[in-house]
Parts: C-alpha cells; sequence; structure tokens
C-alpha cells in the first residue's frame, strides 16, 4: 500500500525556520518525483516546490524561492522541505504528494500528482 506521511509542522515565529518530512513506504521513492503543496483557508491548493525523482533538480515557486529547500534521501524513503525566514502568509496546511516520473524533470502542477499524503499544518504567527 503507497503511503505519504508528512510530520515536522507546528507554530512558529515569523522569521523562523520549519522543517518537514514526508516518510514513503509501499513504493520505489527512486521512480517517483516529489512535490510539496500547501493550502492555506479559502485558498486553492498551491505548489510550492517539488523534486525529481534522483534529487538532481527541483522547482520552486516564486513565493518561496530563496527560502525553502528540497531535498530527499531515497535510502531512508524520505523527502524533505526545509522552510526559512517564514511569514504570516505561509501558513497553511501543508502536503506532500508523489508523482510516477523516472529521471526526468518534475512539476508542481497538483494535477500530475497521484498519491497525497494527509498534510501537516504550519502556522507563522507571533
Amino acid at each position: 500500500q503507497l503511503q505519504l506521511v508528512e510530520s515536522g509542522g507546528g507554530l512558529v515565529q515569523p522569521g523562523g525556520s520549519l522543517r518537514l518530512s514526508c516518510a514513503t513506504s509501499g513504493f520505489t521513492l527512486g521512480l517517483y518525483a516529489i512535490g510539496w503543496f500547501r493550502q492555506a483557508p479559502g485558498k486553492e491548493r498551491e505548489g510550492i516546490s517539488c523534486i525529481s525523482s534522483t534529487g538532481g533538480s527541483t522547482n520552486y515557486a516564486d513565493s518561496v524561492r530563496g527560502r525553502f529547500t528540497a531535498s530527499r534521501d531515497n535510502a531512508k524513503n524520505t523527502v524533505y522541505l526545509q522552510m526559512s525566514s517564514l511569514k504570516a502568509e505561509d501558513t497553511a496546511v501543508y502536503y506532500c504528494a508523489a508523482d510516477f516520473r523516472p529521471g526526468r524533470p518534475c512539476d508542481r502542477q497538483p494535477s500530475q500528482y497521484n498519491f497525497w499524503g494527509q498534510g501537516t499544518q504550519g502556522t507563522v504567527s507571533s
């Protein structure tokens, strides 16, 4: 059974950092691109980052570029999103998702992803 489980969310002050993890099981992570998405109340789900199956390429939305960094450890079946210089507008539920895309650049469009985690809340507030 294919599973993705996010963790690492929480409450942080503006300017602080969070590191999200996406633990995967039930499939060969090295064949899948992983996307990171977020959804704030009343807003559409936004693709903020993705990382290719090998980790060789990443892609970021303008809203997070330079502040967020995606990485992966296929041997540990885990993908990470390091979030720094957090702002109030980064408050959202964060999701990871998997797209079967071996050896190709990743895509941040939610429609490309078939398998999703349950999400983890990240709140930026003083």
